[in-house]
């Protein structure tokens, strides 16, 4: 089987695997109850953000640094201009206004503060303790806010008997994340190799978008049912939780040191920052994601998308 053929088969692993698992969190969230954006910030983007995470650390792991970097960052930049931007555009989002301030307000907080421990050309895992400190806050701020917002009604007609089934889809969607995470290292850094293109590049476009289709499949469910919070709650929190675990995780597995190429500092970091306070600065001005806004989240991502051809 060909380079190409291996990468798409890892996509799809990745893309299958994250649906069922994503299955099997969200129906374990709507049997609690949950609050829908708490669901879609915490539960719902831990899960969509395992591609991510998987991909990168096991990258990292294998000294595909530039790969497991580019695929971190490029995947906030993804789900920010891309997702975020047509979720916007087809749907504008309103959400309680404590959660999405403070969701917008710690995404925002991350990308700055992964750009400025970034700009020397490393991570350390000293410095990397700051995100991962504000990982935490982002867990405790979910927590509060579902108190606030008070429980949701459990969805009706959720047997008993369906557990086995959804921690079976559970362990398989795991299975194939896991499984198309290594296909997608392999082929990419290869195929990156052989065309002659920086593994850099190769992660923040085709590895960090495969990686991010978990997210666009969710939105785009989410918003067919007419549940823009659940989406937007999701891509926000999936984007706090690649920016402030992912990175300090592959420092941590590198031992204590991750380096960031010139491409990194010099263009992913700061179009990565720039999207994200594209999208946070009027959400928290105006607690919600207007079509105008999504439409200059799309032109943006292209527009950085231009400067890496």
């Amino acid at each position: 089987m060909g380079l190409a053929a291996l990468l798409a088969a890892g996509i799809a692993l990745v893309v299958k695997g994250g649906d069922l698992f994503v299955s099997g969190a969200v129906w374990i969230a709507e049997a609690s109850g949950l609050p829908k954006f708490l669901v879609g910030a915490t539960l719902v983007s831990l899960a969509t953000t395992l591609p991510e995470l998987l991909v990168s650390v096991m990258g990292a792991g294998k000294g595909q640094v530039d790969l497991a970097v580019g695929n971190a960052v490029g995947s906030v930049s993804a789900n920010t201009g891309l997702i975020l931007g047509l979720s916007a555009l087809c749907l504008p989002a309103a959400a309680p206004r404590r959660s999405i301030g403070v969701q917008a307000l710690l995404m925002a907080l991350a990308a700055a503060v992964l750009y400025l421990l970034c700009r020397d050309g490393s991570l350390g895992a000293g410095p990397g303790t700051l995100l991962l400190g504000i990982f935490f806050l982002y867990l405790w701020a979910g927590v509060a806010s579902a108190r606030g917002e008070g429980p949701a009604p459990a969805a009706a007609g959720l047997r008993r008997r369906e557990l086995p089934w959804q921690l079976l889809r559970f362990l398989l969607g795991l299975g194939g994340i896991v499984w198309g995470a290594d296909l997608l290292i392999d082929s990419g850094s290869r195929l990156a190799l052989r065309l002659g293109i920086p593994a850099g590049i190769i992660g923040v476009t085709l590895v960090a978008i495969g990686t991010s289709l978990p997210e666009l499949m969710t939105a785009i469910a989410a918003l067919a049912r007419g549940e823009s919070a659940l989406s937007v709650g999701n891509i926000i929190g999936a984007n706090i939780i690649d920016l402030t675990l992912i990175l300090p995780l592959c420092a941590l597995l590198r031992g204590g040191n991750l380096p960031i190429s010139p491409q990194g500092t010099a263009l992913d970091l700061p179009a990565c920052l720039a999207l994200v306070l594209l999208a946070a600065v009027p959400a928290l001005l105006s607690r919600r994601f207007s079509r105008l806004q999504g439409a200059l989240l799309l032109a943006a991502y292209g527009g950085y998308l231009l400067l890496l051809a």
